[in-house]
C-alpha cells in the first residue's frame, strides 16, 4: 500500500471508491493522455467521469483561466459579473430553450436539486417521475430520484419518486420488442402510472444514462413521453451533464434525439463544459427559472475564473467541431469495438453514440452480469496504458469509454486494440 493510499483510508470516508487494485494517483496530462506518480503514461478514455471533455492542459482554457485569476478569482453573484453574463448568453442560445434563463451551480448533482426545487415550486407537487437504472447525483434530493441501488444509500427523500420504463433498450420487460412497439408499451405505462398517481412535478431523465453503463431507449421515446406530459402540464427536465456539448455526435445535446415534440421545460449541464473546472447548470424557460418568491443566491456558482474557462472551452468546441470529431471518430471506434465483440464470447453489447460507449460484459453463453469480468478488464487496460471507467444497472459490469472530444483516428485505434487485448484475455 501506498503511503498516499494509507493517509487516504485514515482521513477520507471508507464509501469514497477508488479505482484499481492498486490505486493511482494522476500527476498531470497533455491532450488525451495523463501521467501517474510514478511517471507511467496512459491514454485517457475516461476524461474525469466524462469532465475532461476537450483535452488535458488545452492551452486556450489554461491561459484564460491563469489571466482571469491574475484579475479576480471570485466575488458571488452578489455583484454584477461579466464572464457569467457572457457564458450564461451562449448556453441560452445553444440551449434551444424558448426565452431561456440560466442559473450556474458547482457541479451536476446541484444543477440537479436546483431543478428539482424549481420543478416542485412551479407545480406546487412533490412527485417527481424518474427512470429505472437513472442517475443524477450525491445531494439528499439527487440520490431519493436515483434508479439504481448501487449509487442510493437511503431510501429517506423529501420527494414521492416513482419510476418509469425504458431507459435501458436490451433488458428488462419490453427488451423483446421492436423499437416501436418498445415505445408504444413505455407510454402505455407512463400512462397507467399517471393514472394512479397524484400530479407529478416533472420527470427527470439522461437521454443515455451515464453511471447506468451508457444504456438508452430508441430515438424518439422522450418526445412520446413529452406529448403525454404536455396534456398534463408535467415538466421534462433533460439532465445532460453527461451527453451535453456534443459529446454523442448526432447532437449537441441528447434531448435532440427526442425532439419531435420540441424542447425540454428544463435542461442541467456540467462536467464538460468547464474542462475539468466545476460548473453545472439549469437552464429554463423564463416563467419557471423566476418561479421562486424567496431569495437566493450562489455563492460559487457562475464564479469568474470557471466562467472564463467555460468561455474559452464552448469557443473551442465549437470553433474545432468537437460534436463532428466526436461523430467521426467515434462512429469508427464503435465499429471497431463491435468487431471485437463479435469475437469474444463475454461482450454481450457495445452501444452508444459519439465518444460515449459502452461495453457491458456477461458470464459467457448467459445474459448475467459479470462485475468480476469488468473488473479484470479494467485492471489489464490500465497496466496496457490505457484508462476506463466502469458503470452499470443491477450489477457494475459495463465497462465505459468517453475520452475528451480531440480523440485522433490513431488514438482510438491504440485504445481499441488496448482494450481487445484486456477483453481477450478475460476468455
Amino acid at each position: 500500500m501506498s503511503d498516499l493510499y494509507a493517509r487516504h483510508r485514515k482521513v477520507l470516508p471508507d464509501w469514497l471508491a477508488l479505482y484499481y487494485a492498486d490505486p493511482l494517483e494522476i500527476t498531470h496530462g497533455e491532450g488525451r493522455h495523463v501521467w501517474d506518480a510514478e511517471g507511467n503514461r496512459y491514454l485517457d478514455f475516461f476524461g474525469g467521469i466524462l469532465t475532461t471533455m476537450t483535452a488535458h492542459a488545452l492551452p486556450e482554457v489554461t491561459k484564460a483561466v491563469s489571466e482571469q485569476a491574475g484579475r479576480i478569482i471570485h466575488t458571488s453573484t452578489l455583484y454584477l459579473n461579466r464572464p457569467m453574463v457572457e457564458l450564461a448568453e451562449r448556453i441560452a442560445q445553444l440551449s434551444g430553450i424558448p426565452d431561456a434563463r440560466v442559473f450556474f451551480t458547482t457541479s451536476g448533482t446541484e444543477a440537479n436539486d436546483t431543478a428539482l426545487l424549481l420543478a416542485t415550486t412551479y407545480r406546487r407537487s412533490n412527485t417527481v417521475l424518474a427512470m429505472r437504472n437513472s442517475y443524477h447525483g450525491r445531494s439528499f434530493s439527487a440520490v431519493g430520484i436515483t434508479g439504481n441501488r448501487g449509487w442510493s444509500p437511503t431510501s429517506l427523500s423529501p420527494l414521492q419518486t416513482l419510476y418509469v420504463h425504458g431507459g435501458v433498450r436490451t433488458r428488462g420487460p419490453y427488451a423483446s420488442l421492436g423499437d416501436d412497439e418498445f415505445i408504444a408499451a413505455c407510454v402505455d405505462d407512463l400512462e397507467d402510472l399517471l393514472g394512479h398517481t397524484r400530479p407529478p412535478a416533472a420527470l427527470i431523465a439522461e437521454p443515455i444514462q451515464g453511471v447506468g453503463g451508457f444504456t438508452s431507449p430508441p430515438d424518439g421515446l422522450y418526445a412520446a413521453f413529452r406529448q403525454v406530459l404536455k396534456e398534463r402540464g408535467i415538466l421534462w427536465i433533460a439532465d445532460e451533464v453527461q451527453t451535453g456539448w456534443g459529446r454523442t455526435g448526432d447532437h449537441f445535446w441528447g434531448w435532440q434525439a427526442h425532439a419531435q415534440n420540441g424542447p425540454p421545460d428544463m435542461l442541467t449541464f456540467a462536467k464538460g463544459i468547464g474542462n475539468g473546472m466545476s460548473i453545472g447548470g439549469v437552464v429554463a424557460r423564463a416563467e419557471i427559472m423566476n418561479c421562486l418568491d424567496a431569495n437566493s443566491i450562489s455563492t460559487f456558482g457562475g464564479t469568474q475564473i470557471t466562467m472564463a474557462a467555460g468561455l474559452a472551452n464552448i469557443a473551442y468546441l465549437l470553433e474545432h467541431d468537437l460534436q463532428g470529431n466526436a461523430r467521426r471518430v467515434g462512429g469508427l471506434l464503435i465499429e471497431r469495438l463491435r468487431a471485437v465483440a463479435a469475437q469474444v464470447p463475454g461482450v454481450r453489447e457495445v452501444r452508444g453514440r459519439g465518444l460515449m460507449i459502452g461495453v457491458e460484459l456477461v458470464r459467457p453463453g448467459t445474459d448475467e452480469a459479470d462485475p468480476q469480468a469488468a473488473s479484470a478488464v479494467l485492471e489489464a487496460a490500465r497496466a496496457d496504458g490505457l484508462l476506463l471507467g466502469k458503470g452499470g444497472g443491477h450489477n457494475t459490469s459495463a465497462l465505459r469509454i468517453a475520452p475528451p472530444l480531440t480523440l485522433t483516428v490513431a488514438e482510438a485505434e491504440e485504445g481499441a486494440a488496448i482494450l481487445e487485448r484486456a477483453l481477450r484475455g478475460i476468455q
